[in-house]
């Protein structure tokens, strides 16, 4: 029998898969600017324009639910949900401003790998939370749940490597710190996309 995680009087789906999509174009945003080897005045304005679009998408969720008496599932994996993908959008906007204040340039080949470890981790991300407008889907979703939490491993093993070959190779204090900063910042945007998923799980084992 089919039947919808979130039944269609509410709002809550259009709203998630809102807000998991401007994770998406941040995450696609990243890349392009450790591909590019800088964080230009472009990039950062667009980078804003996501980041401001995902708050107000967040904020719609919470005001949805404050004004909801009876939820389709429980209100705090909700909340957590809302939380953590507003997170996601709100750490990689936080790591392309430090690039810039920290006037990091240049291609640097670990960040691109790392940038690319993270779209693969946001996408697949996004198909967990659109998976679950259907119950049809339960077992696409757990997939793309275990896939994150291997790229969040894949990720942890990445920054022991680069922190490293980093303190191993550079010799200016200041630079090491900040490099050593940008790799952590990168490798926790891939601890809350985990944190996304194992939300996920939690509400299709409540809703089994």
């Amino acid at each position: 029998m089919k039947f919808n995680f979130l039944p269609q009087n509410f709002n809550f789906f259009v709203l998630f898969e809102r807000q998991v999509g401007y994770a998406v174009d941040a995450a696609v945003c990243f890349r392009k600017v450790a591909e590019q080897g800088l964080a230009d005045e472009e990039s950062l304005e667009r980078m804003k324009e996501i980041e401001h679009q995902g708050d107000e998408a967040a904020h719609a969720i919470f005001d949805q639910l404050n004004k909801t008496f009876i939820t389709p599932f429980d209100r705090e994996d909700i909340h957590a949900l809302a939380i953590e993908l507003d997170d996601v959008t709100d750490m990689l906007n936080t790591i392309i401003n430090r690039l810039k204040v920290y006037k990091l340039t240049g291609v640097n080949a670990n960040l691109v790998k790392f940038a690319g470890i993270i779209e693969e981790s946001v996408r697949a991300m996004q198909c967990a939370v659109h998976g679950m407008r259907d119950s049809k889907n339960r077992a696409a979703v757990a997939t793309s749940c275990v896939e994150i939490n291997r790229l969040e491993n894949v990720g942890d093993d990445l920054r022991d490597q680069m922190l490293s070959e980093l303190f191993e190779r550079e010799k200016d204090p200041i630079t090491l710190i900040k490099w050593k900063e940008i790799y952590q910042d990168a490798e926790t945007i891939l601890d809350i996309c985990e944190d996304v998923a194992h939300v996920v799980d939690s509400i299709l084992v409540k809703q089994a």
